[in-house]
């Protein structure tokens, strides 16, 4: 794969443990399946560490922290940010207690889209919500593949496939991405232009229908 490149109409790049790409899911399914098109959806683990420094919670307490308090003040308004909108989708988010491995589940993305495109829509809707209750262990093989199952997806050959392929074409991916100037979750990519944030997604419907009237404005639709 290469970042900017796709048959299909739209690239989405997304990541399980992300909230601003939670939040974009259904949105962004709802302009898919209104177009009637398929979007090429892609895995994008992002490397937290590296921009909001580390933390980890036992019982609701504070145990490993290493974070500066403007790192602290970005993580929580981007949990108040994006809790608005999970809570008008009917979604609970709550805040995560360590920075995940999302990889296991981001390489599921990767099956899906390779043995049951059809299902990509029932794997967020069976990974997605149960994470952001803190009830699912993304880290887990065997969980994961039971979220394939209860997806309707064959996970015969997916735990072959997330040690080998899988995690081959991830990297690769993810090597790529910065130097082509993709750095965040959601992000779509059409024509060679990159838009970051779900609040480009007017915009992007406006474009793929045909760019019939003049763009929309650029902000999140309920």
């Amino acid at each position: 794969m290469k970042p900017l490149e796709s048959t299909a109409p739209l690239i989405v790049y997304v990541d399980i443990k992300s909230p601003y790409a939670f939040v974009a899911i259904k949105p962004t399914l709802a302009l898919e399946a209104s177009l009637g098109v398929q979007f090429d959806w892609r895995p994008l683990t992002l490397d937290i560490r590296s921009y909001h420094g580390n933390a980890r919670k036992e019982g609701g307490k504070v145990v490993e922290d290493n974070r500066t308090p403007e790192q602290w003040a970005t993580v929580k308004y981007r949990y108040m940010d994006t809790r608005r909108y999970a809570e008008r989708q009917g979604y609970m988010l709550k805040g995560t207690e360590k920075i995940w491995d999302s990889s296991i589940a981001n390489i599921g993305i990767l099956w899906v889209m390779q043995t049951a495109r059809d299902r990509l829509a029932a794997y967020f809707d069976a990974v997605y919500p149960s994470f952001w209750r803190r009830e699912l262990d993304i880290e887990e093989v065997d969980v994961m593949k039971r979220c394939l199952e209860h997806a309707g997806v064959d996970a015969s050959g997916f735990d072959a496939f997330q040690q080998g392929e899988g995690r081959k074409q991830l990297n690769s991916l993810y090597e790529q991405l910065h130097p082509a100037g993709i750095y965040g979750v959601p992000t779509y990519v059409f024509d060679g232009e990159i838009l970051s944030g779900r609040e480009h997604l007017p915009y992007i419907g406006w474009h793929l229908r045909g760019r019939h009237g003049p763009a929309p404005d650029i902000a999140y639709e309920i």
